[in-house]
């Protein structure tokens, strides 16, 4: 970091996104070797149609059917689209590392840039938590396709183990350079749409058998325990139903990618700002095609709510009816490495939020998570992030589950927690800024990506949306996770909101007792006679 006065001699020809980033009081410390695209790309990647549209299929089943998905699917992501262009005008205004954290800091000041830097964290950290272990399921079914005698010896802890050996390579990937991480985005972009694109193929030509369009439409499901499985009624359509948007919410979110990595981008001003909105579409897009290919190859309805029940994965499910075992494990392999590809691109973002939050002196022993090595990459906040994501999983190692002996209901309920805790997380901490501009209306400078002066709803329609989402995803997943039902205990309870709210609790008491003395925001890192020098 610089002295607060360097000699302007000292100092080389700005380019115009280093120019830029002066102005907001940094110093180009990061690797400015991301393109466009690549900014694109890691959105693109950490959203991830073959990881959360696989993985978190079984809740939208459980939680409403078919029609949880062909209808809630596109509904759930227009909402989202309009977040993303709220988030798309402020990073083209303040294109840095951290961005959800700096624009909430200059829009609202110290105490609304702590909360969201936190929220943004907690959210960053438990996506990536999440994903790694998604994939390590995925990885782990394909090696059981593969052998009949590894799938017969399935265990939480192989997987759990899976899950940290993924979570060690992507930090050795992420650490080795930065360079690396914007190629092997490149190559994700093109692996998640040519590989959803066979999935498709695949799902439409080879089973012998098709769901009707009716069926598909129409189709509701309540097997969340709710209500005594009722399809219809008050609770169906206003408890039931909408905690089956998880799917959709869960899967369309870190976004914030690209504002991440906005300072290691050319051009980041409009780079940045269309690589959240056009991430989000075009998996929007290719998500819906890509389940309703999944919905209208199942065979056996009643199977896959049973083999939900017990523990698998319900996309796993239809496949193992549709496909026979060749095409089987084709496609878990394409939706396996896709989520590595995802897992690789979420600790990415994850640490380049820490990085620059430990910048700014917000994380304790931050001098030690801001510190980045000879090739400009913030290991240290590589592994912090590594570590905590394997903390915050453990509790995947408890087996959880109700019903009989011979009939068992296993419950993911450890993993459906990191997701609920990661779109809390995120999607608070981008309601924030998104409220906060706005509340400043026409005095907001913005960059050259604008709304005009449809952000006078679209801000308003996108923090409403967030609100309501993050109330049902702190409300427990199963009867069983309420307190004071007769067959209530702490395994079956949906830990996202004692996660989320108790480290804002710990937050809020640090900031009150400690913090707020001396947190005063972003701190420059830049001489601002050196812009004004090279500004004149």
């Amino acid at each position: 970091m610089p002295e607060a006065h360097e000699p302007i001699h000292e100092h080389h020809a700005l380019s115009a996104d280093e120019l830029h980033l002066a102005k907001l009081g940094y110093k180009q410390e990061l690797s400015r070797t991301w393109s466009g695209f690549s900014n694109f790309a890691i959105s693109f990647s950490i959203i991830s149609i073959l990881a959360g549209c696989f993985t978190t299929f079984g809740q939208a089943w459980s939680n409403g059917g078919p029609i949880a998905i062909t209808w809630g699917w596109p509904v759930i992501s227009l909402f989202i689209l309009i977040i993303g262009f709220t988030m798309s005008e402020l990073v083209s205004a303040y294109p840095t590392s951290g961005g959800i954290y700096w624009w909430a800091s200059k829009l609202g000041g110290p105490a609304a840039g702590f909360y969201t830097g936190w929220l943004n964290l907690i959210g960053l950290i438990a996506v990536t938590a999440s994903v790694a272990y998604g994939a390590a399921n995925f990885v782990d079914i394909f090696l059981g396709l593969l052998s009949k005698s590894w799938a017969a010896h399935y265990s939480l802890q192989r997987v759990f183990i899976e899950f940290v050996v993924i979570l060690v390579l992507a930090a050795l990937a992420n650490i080795f350079s930065s360079h690396l991480l914007a190629i092997v985005n490149n190559i994700s972009v093109w692996w998640h749409v040519a590989g959803a694109a066979l999935i498709i193929l695949v799902l439409v030509i080879v089973p012998d058998h098709h769901q009707s369009v009716g069926w598909v439409l129409s189709e509701r499901i309540n097997n969340s325990g709710y209500d005594g499985g009722a399809n219809n009624g008050t609770m169906f359509w206003f408890l039931v139903l909408p905690l089956g948007f998880l799917l959709t919410q869960y899967t369309i979110t870190g976004f914030d990618a690209s504002a991440h990595l906005s300072e290691e981008t050319h051009d980041a001003a409009d780079g940045a700002a269309k690589g959240i909105w056009r991430s989000i579409f075009y998996s929007a897009v290719g998500g819906w095609i890509l389940l309703l290919a999944l919905l209208f190859a199942v065979k056996d309805p009643g199977a896959v709510t049973d083999g939900v029940n017990q523990g698998y994965y319900g996309s796993d499910v239809i496949l193992g009816q549709a496909l026979g075992t060749s095409w089987h494990t084709i496609v878990i392999l394409i939706s396996a490495a896709g989520q590595l590809f995802c897992t690789t691109a979420c600790l990415t973002s994850a640490s380049r939020m820490t990085f620059a939050f430990s910048r700014d002196g917000a994380i304790p022993g931050s001098a030690i998570w801001s510190k980045v090595n000879a090739k400009k990459v913030p290991a240290n906040a590589v592994m912090f992030v590594t570590v905590i994501a394997g903390l915050i999983t453990l509790p995947a190692l408890i087996e959880v589950n109700f019903g009989t002996k011979d009939a068992p209901i296993i419950l993911p309920t450890a993993f459906y927690a990191v997701v609920s805790v990661a779109v809390i997380g995120l999607y608070l901490a981008f309601a924030i800024p998104i409220f906060l501009r706005w509340k400043l209306g026409d005095g907001f400078e913005p960059g050259g990506w604008t709304n005009g002066p449809k952000y006078k709803w679209m801000n308003l329609v996108a923090v409403i949306e967030i609100v309501v989402i993050s109330i049902y995803f702190i409300l427990p997943l199963y009867p069983s996770g309420w307190i004071g039902n007769k067959d209530f205990a702490w395994k079956f309870v949906n830990y996202a909101p004692i996660l989320t709210f108790g480290t804002i609790a710990l937050v809020t008491i640090w900031w009150f007792a400690s913090a707020r003395h001396w947190f005063t925001g972003p701190k420059h890192t830049i001489d601002e006679a050196v812009v004004e020098a090279f500004d004149a």
